[in-house]
Order: structure tokens, then sequence, then C-alpha cells
């Protein structure tokens, strides 16, 4: 039990901790605990003019000022075209820290990118407060997700066909392609869930997913995970293809964030003997013809899978599409110009019975 609890209130609630069903009025604690996926308050103490927004549990963006008293939640990023940091081992209130991602992931700091500028400084107020024993007043530090991930859990995907969307880095156009796959299966009857299973907490990808014509969405934040990892990151993907797969939908879509060759966990998730056996199709987002030859040839060498289409900035026009089918040998095609071919290509990998296109 927590002492010397106070109200605060906020601003802004960062889509991290959309499952503490938080007010904007806060019961904080000076009682720290420094660890990934602990829900603090925090003064925003400068103003940036890029890589400015916050998402909010709404899911819409705001843009953050200096003064803004945001809620998030403490977490580690390692991002090649964004912010890296780490959780700090003790944490106090009127210690400064760094928001790592648009998403209220908080921490400390140790490398940016130069085209994101230096990112929001953040005065720390306490920790936020939840009262989860109904008709008491006994508070506890507010943590991110719905359940606690149970690191032991089976695979069961009762025959779904599954897809996953692998890419050679982030901003690969990962994202795009499962929206223009989905959008596509559901013109043709198909109902899709889609969920996203690694990188660092942000809801925007299922919810573009969601809006292509996803049934239902799920990412690793709902199930307590602020950052994903090798540790971690099968568990994860294991867990939300079973309670997916429950809903017997037709397909299962997944993404998995960042790159193959990232800290986020996707070669741990590729490595997984019982989830590359419920795979039954994997494409490839790739941002030039050389990521492409790379990132098939790591599919096919390391983890012996044979990617069913090649897609991304690399197939951006006629001559990497070309690139790609005659020299690695798979189909390709871009999910911006060409997205019902992409969607067409990946039922057809799938062997799904699909409908008529409306």
């Amino acid at each position: 039990m927590v002492s010397d609890m106070r109200s605060i209130v906020v601003d802004k609630l960062a889509s991290v901790t959309e499952a503490c069903g938080l007010s904007h009025e806060v019961r904080v604690s000076p009682e720290i605990p420094a660890e990934e996926g602990v829900v603090i308050v925090v003064e925003v103490l400068n103003n940036k003019s890029t890589y400015n927004t916050l998402e909010l549990v709404s899911g819409r963006m705001a843009k953050v000022g200096k003064g803004d008293i945001v809620v998030g939640a403490l977490g580690h990023r390692q991002a090649l075209f964004g912010y890296s940091g780490h959780v700090p081992p003790a944490l106090a209130p009127g210690d400064v820290i760094q928001m790592l991602n648009i998403g209220g992931v908080l921490g400390i700091c140790d490398s940016i990118n130069p085209e994101k500028g230096k990112p929001f400084d953040c005065r720390v107020l306490g920790v936020a407060l939840n009262f989860p024993y109904l008709g008491e007043r006994i508070a506890v530090p507010a943590r991110v997700g719905r359940k606690a991930l149970d690191v032991h859990a089976a695979l069961d995907t009762r025959g779904v066909p599954v897809v996953a969307l692998a890419g050679t880095c982030m901003e690969a156009g990962k994202t795009a392609a499962a929206c223009a796959i989905i959008a596509r299966m559901r013109h043709r009857a198909l109902t899709v869930d889609a969920f996203k299973a690694t990188g660092v907490s942000l809801r925007r990808d299922i919810l573009a997913m969601e809006d292509a014509g996803a049934r239902r969405s799920l990412i690793f934040t709902d199930l307590g995970i602020v950052t994903t990892t090798r540790l971690n990151g099968p568990a994860l993907t294991r867990t939300m293809l079973t309670e997916l797969a429950a809903g017997r939908p037709d397909v299962l879509l997944f993404e998995l964030g960042d790159g193959i060759l990232g800290t986020y966990g996707v070669d741990a998730i590729l490595e997984c003997p019982d989830i590359r056996s419920a795979l039954t199709g994997v494409c490839l987002s790739a941002n030039d013809p050389v990521a492409a030859w790379g990132g098939v040839k790591l599919l096919r060498e390391r983890f012996g899978i044979e990617p069913c289409v090649v897609t991304g900035p690399a197939t951006d026009n006629k001559v990497g599409v070309e690139i790609v089918r005659t020299q690695l040998g798979v189909p390709a095609f871009n999910a911006i110009s060409d997205g019902a071919a992409l969607g067409d290509r990946v039922i057809e990998a799938l062997g799904l019975k699909a409908g008529t296109p409306q």
C-alpha cells in the first residue's frame, strides 16, 4: 500500500496507458517503482518543432508543449530512426527523464536520430495509482496492459491460416502492406483478425488495420509489455495467435515491428519451430532492392522460410519490381499502387477460398 497520495489534473493520457482506465484527475504517489510498464505522471519542460505529438488513449494525435502534464509509462527503446533509451535504476519526483516515442514511453534517452531532434524533457511528478479492490481505498502503482503475459502460453491456431509481415527495418512499409492485404481480403468476403507482435508501444498501426477492415486487433501492450525483446517476443506471439484464433476468423495476420535484425525479438519469433509451423505465408517489406535481397536471403537461409511476396519501397516502381522478380525469384507488388494485386497474391499463397471482389 502506498502513502502520501495527492491528486493531479493531467492534460494528456498517452496511448500506452489505454488499458488503465485513468481519468484526467489522477492520484499519484512519490514512491515510484523504477520498472518497465509502471505508469507515471510528468510535466513537459520544453517545446519541439518536430516529433512533437502524442498518441492519446483515444487514438487521436495531439501536439505536446512546455507545461503539459502527461501520463505515460516507463520503458526502453532501441530505434534506428528514433530515440534509444532505458529505464533508470531509480526514480523520484523531480527527476528529469525523456519521452522516447509518441506513444508515451518514458525513460533516459541514450541516443537520438538527428531528423527527430532532441526529445521532450519531462520532470517526474509521481507514479499514477489504481484502486483495484472494489469498495476499498487501497492504491497500487498503475501498470500497462489488460492482463499479464503468460510466458508459458501454448500455441493453438485452430487451423486458421496465418500470414506474417516482416521487414528489413522500421519504416519499411509493413503497416501499409498489412492494411492493403486486409482491405483486399475484406473485399473478397474474408474475415481477418490482426495484431502487432513486436516493437514499442504505439496503437497507430493496429488502429490502421482496424480502419482497413480487421474485425479485431491486439497489440503486445495489451499483455503488459511496453517494449518487446527476444525474451518475450515468442510468448507474446503465441498468446495473441491463440486468443484471436479462438474467434475463428478466416485469416490471422500479424506485423512484426522493426526489422528482422532488430532488437525487438523478430528473429527469436522466427526461430521458434512451433511458430514457424503455424505460418502459412510470410510477406517481406524492403526499403530497396539490396535490402530485399538480404531479407530474402535471411528468411531462406537462417529461418528456412520462403517469402510469398516482397513489397515496400523496393517495389515503388516497375524497375524495383522487376529486379525482385527476376533476381530473387519472388513475386513483388507495391502496397500503395497495386494493393489489390498484393492482397490477391497473399490470398493465393494461403490457398484461401475467397469470394469475388466487391
